[in-house]
């Protein structure tokens, strides 16, 4: 098969095609990830984008089945079940994979879950192009004959913006779900914007029940849970749009509820504080990413993935402190009013994949939410 892709800005990029034949429109977007390409792929957060991972070898592991799970039933391997992105741009796609685990090949899974892909390409031209345009929308056409209208394909780029996409109702769950640690302690609800496997793990290890919660869920339901505690997952698409999600964060604040946000959560729970937020050039996405905690100085290597960030000026009247900065570009990784308990992380405790330096992040809110318990 063949390919190609093709971005806003009209840059033609031509290269082999691998995974299901057909066209994917999306914000293409880039990952400094070595690894976890399993992860990466099945993170809901990148649903409406095209994946374009900047190391040169991906697929050398395989992928491993859905059915492996930890003792939640959550897959071990992937963040969610099914592929959320759009379309997949490496320069080398491995397949023939080599791993005790490995069923099929980054090809075979592609092709099984009708994701399009292009490789044989020069992704650091591409990285280089994003950087010095900024994100842009692209059409990804895969082919074996018959090469489609570059004309057509750039129409189709053009024809669509991201950030005027609401999302996360395609990724959070229908009705609400109940998972249960085994450790009998009380429940945190979570409020699902397409939230991370690893997310709910990382609670549920924690001794919590975890109450998934739609996206859409008013705050009077979440009182009806006489939750411990409450989460704002991360999820796709520009927060800006998400209204419901910051107006049941507005009331959950008020009731005094002790609260994490994630990723999107933390730029949810920030506007629903009154703050404002703004599109990055070309985002934050890798397991290498620099947080400075800027209470002790000390430097966390963090996972990330997000578009935008919250405005450190905007911060003022909202009762939240810079918690954490980006050590690259000095933009907000973090914000924190300990008189209400609220802590909010725009990069992942949970990693996976990445490091797990900042996972005591989920400590805190835990003894957070432990001492909340003893006031009250």
């Amino acid at each position: 098969m063949r390919a190609i892709l093709v971005l806003e800005d009209g840059t033609v990029v031509r290269g082999r095609g691998f995974g299901a034949p057909g066209v994917a429109v999306g914000e293409v977007v880039f990952t400094t990830g070595m690894v976890g390409y399993t992860e990466a792929l099945t993170d809901p957060s990148y649903l409406g984008q095209i994946l374009v991972f900047t190391y040169p070898l991906i697929g050398n592991y395989g992928v491993p089945p859905y059915e492996l799970t930890d003792r939640y039933g959550l897959p071990l391997h992937f963040e969610s079940r099914g592929i959320k992105v759009e379309g997949v741009v490496v320069h080398e796609a491995c397949l023939e994979p080599s791993h005790w685990a490995s069923r099929r090949s980054i090809h075979e899974w592609l092709r099984d879950e009708g994701i399009p892909g292009i490789w044989g390409v020069d992704t650091r031209r591409i990285a280089q192009r994003i950087r010095e345009r900024g994100v842009m929308m692209g059409a990804l056409a895969v082919y074996e004959e018959g090469e489609p209208s570059v004309e057509e394909l750039l129409k189709l780029a053009r024809g669509t913006d991201y950030g005027s996409l609401k999302l996360a109702e395609r990724v959070s769950v229908r009705e609400p779900v109940k998972l249960e640690s085994g450790r009998g302690r009380e429940v945190v609800a979570l409020y699902d914007c397409g939230v991370k496997a690893s997310i709910v793990r990382a609670l549920l290890t924690r001794g919590y029940d975890v109450a998934l919660l739609p996206y859409g869920t008013r705050a009077e339901r979440v009182l009806d849970l006489n939750p411990v505690g409450v989460v704002f997952s991360n999820g796709p698409g520009n927060p800006s749009l998400y209204g419901e999600a910051i107006e049941c964060a507005k009331a959950l604040i008020e009731y005094g509820y002790p609260m994490l946000g994630i990723c999107l959560g933390h730029q949810v729970i920030s506007l629903a504080r009154g703050a404002r937020i703004f599109k990055l050039r070309y985002g934050h996405r890798g397991a290498n990413k620099p947080a400075v905690d800027l209470r002790t100085g000390r430097c966390y290597m963090t996972s990330q993935n997000h578009g935008y960030a919250v405005d450190r000026e905007s911060l003022a009247e909202t009762g939240l402190e810079p918690w954490f900065i980006n050590a690259d570009d000095k933009t907000i990784e973090g914000v924190i009013d300990e008189e209400r308990g609220v802590l909010c992380v725009q990069f992942h405790p949970e990693a996976s994949p990445g490091p797990n330096d900042t996972s005591w992040v989920f400590d805190l809110f835990s003894k957070i939410v432990e001492g909340r318990k003893k006031r009250y």
